[in-house]
């Protein structure tokens, strides 16, 4: 693999034949008159960890929900695997491609959000299995079998049988993460996961991840606070605001040695 060659508009050298997880190309996201987002382009290669970090407001969280399509923006192109995600340059034209294309896009990417989004209805092990069985075919039988399987791997083996509204909420969000690994992603997007939880169990949904980075190939784009998590797990972090690209590079360069001022000024303010 040759060594990245890191600019500020998000470029990587890839190898010859080498197909990223994301690209992202041009990409112009406006609410109403404010642009989020102007001209991005960055790529990610498959079973990296980067992080972006950031003051809020800098279009991080806007990233992320566009690459799960809950977001559209209205210039540029997401690729995911070299596929297009939501749009194609067709006659020099962007055209918008089907809902069923999307889905089948969306099945490749997973996404834990700050807030749990548990179904209160149903039990712990209800809300693991719903969308294997009901969106990838899978077996109720084989689809408890990794339910219990992952409950094991986020500490909560004993909880199957309990309803969201009975768990902490560091124990929601394990089960949120549980939740979305039952997909199988190729890539996992992580939106503030701790910003919701009470400092002392920070630590330990921290941890389920840092184990994730370490013991799977999983892509991670990770949005988050935790300046110490994001040194931890990432391999490459990018420093945003105003929608652009600051500065990138290790997690050792950009926290030890930042060379843009607006990083510097960034890292002592959340230290």
């Amino acid at each position: 693999m040759p060594t990245d060659s890191f600019t500020h508009t998000g470029a990587i050298e890839l190898a010859e034949g080498e197909t990223p997880a994301i690209r992202f190309n041009r990409i112009v996201k406006r609410f109403g008159d404010h642009t989020v987002l102007d001209g991005l382009d960055f790529t990610v290669r498959k079973g990296d960890r980067v992080t972006l970090i950031g003051p809020s407001g800098s279009g991080k969280t806007t990233i992320l929900r566009l690459v799960m399509t809950l977001e559209e923006s209205q210039d540029g192109y997401i690729l995911i695997d070299d596929k297009p995600l939501t749009h194609i340059e067709k006659d020099g034209k962007r055209v918008a491609l089907k809902d069923k294309h999307r889905s089948q896009m969306r099945k490749r990417i997973g996404m834990v959000f700050q807030q749990f989004n548990l179904f209160p209805n149903m039990t712990v092990l209800e809300n693991i299995m719903e969308a294997p069985v009901h969106v990838l075919g899978i077996s109720k039988a084989d689809a408890k079998r990794r339910a219990h399987e992952l409950l094991e791997q986020v500490g909560l083996p004993d909880k199957a049988d309990a309803h969201p509204t009975s768990l902490s909420g560091g124990q929601q969000q394990r089960v949120a993460i549980a939740r979305c690994l039952a997909m199988d992603p190729e890539i996992l997007l992580l939106d503030e996961v701790t910003s919701a939880l009470d400092p002392e169990v920070v630590g330990e949904v921290l941890g389920i991840l840092r184990k994730i980075a370490e013991t799977t190939d999983v892509t991670m784009l990770i949005v988050t606070h935790e300046m110490q998590f994001a040194r931890d797990v990432s391999n490459r972090v990018l420093m945003f605001d105003g929608g652009r690209i600051v500065e990138e590079g290790a997690p050792s360069d950009i926290f030890d040695n930042p060379q843009e001022q607006r990083t510097k000024d960034f890292l002592s303010a959340v230290s």
